[in-house]
């Protein structure tokens, strides 16, 4: 029994432009900006929230479902997968479409201009959570808008519990809209700028909102991160990083450890600190998936950080 995780899967072209763009974007001509910058330096990589999810529980020994739309491109993505032993099985491709591509250049002072185009992603709603697989828990992940409302419904009729994680894709709700999620959820987890926007929207802060699921997970970056469940917080610190390279994807890292917590049966406090690690060991290396340990390994550095085995 696994996890089905429902979200984007993307490729993320990141290029880097070698000045800052305050020098080249003048203030008051931004109403007939024209400009163009060489980026000498650019790298391809494999994202996606679905996708990152996957591959990061896959490196804790699970067998991952990843369920997300993609297009006719799709192809070097799905040699990676089948390369990382993340199966395919709700991987739908629609022909006439490109995978959701990202475009991101970034300056000298790490400022960045994005461009996303979201492709197949939109036609997310074309799948449908499968209730006939053994799937122990699911995730819904930033993805289309109408695939997000759709997958949710299906684990709740399905009574598949699953953690609700907006990212990105919370401008797409409204309060009333988030609050749906809320009530078909078992578990949120949001960023602290989210858990904020929440509150806007909602009315209702990350205490207030533990009280109608299982657990709300708030992630402060380096602050570590807030697990409230069952009246308590639990104040989870943030696992040391050997280096701080590349931030991009740190949040799917640290799911993929609640979603590992979660599967294993384990404790809160114990499940907190394996996604602060998780999310640890990503920031040390540029990209999303090009990360790797054994379990073993993970095993020793959870011990080093945090003085006790899991």
């Amino acid at each position: 029994m696994s996890a089905l995780i429902c979200g984007s899967m993307a490729y993320d072209t990141i290029m880097v432009f070698q000045d800052r763009f305050k020098h080249h974007i003048l203030p008051d001509q931004v109403h007939i900006l024209n400009v163009s910058f060489l980026v000498p330096e650019l790298r391809r990589e494999y994202g996606g929230c679905a996708g990152n999810i996957a591959y990061n529980l896959k490196l804790l020994g699970h067998d991952p479902l990843p369920m997300a739309t993609v297009g006719k491109d799709f192809g070097p993505y799905a040699q990676w997968l089948a390369c990382c032993g993340i199966r395919r099985d709700y991987i739908r491709t629609v022909e006439d479409s490109y995978t959701a591509q990202a475009y991101i250049t970034t300056d000298m002072d790490d400022n960045q201009i994005t461009a996303f185009h979201p492709g197949a992603m939109s036609f997310s709603h074309l799948n449908d959570v499968p209730t006939d697989a053994g799937i122990r828990l699911g995730i819904v992940a930033p993805d289309g808008k109408e695939g997000m409302l759709q997958h949710a419904r299906q684990f709740a009729d399905a009574h598949i519990p699953f953690i609700f994680d907006p990212g990105q894709g919370m401008p797409m709700f409204d309060g009333e809209e988030l609050l749906k999620f809320v009530e078909l959820a078992n578990w949120v987890t949001l960023n602290d700028y989210e858990a904020r926007l929440m509150q806007e929207r909602t009315g209702l802060n990350p205490a207030r909102l533990a009280e109608r699921v299982d657990a709300v997970i708030v992630t402060r970056g380096a602050g570590g991160s807030l697990i409230y469940a069952a009246g308590a917080c639990h104040e989870i610190p943030a696992a040391r990083p050997n280096a701080v390279l590349d931030p991009t994807g740190c949040g799917d890292a640290y799911r993929a450890g609640l979603i590992y917590g979660l599967l294993e049966d384990l404790d809160w406090v114990t499940t907190g600190r394996i996604a602060s690690l998780m999310g640890a060991i990503k920031v040390e290396t540029a990209g999303t998936q090009n990360h790797s340990f054994s379990l073993e390994a993970f095993r020793e550095r959870f011990r080093e950080n945090f003085d006790y085995a899991f």
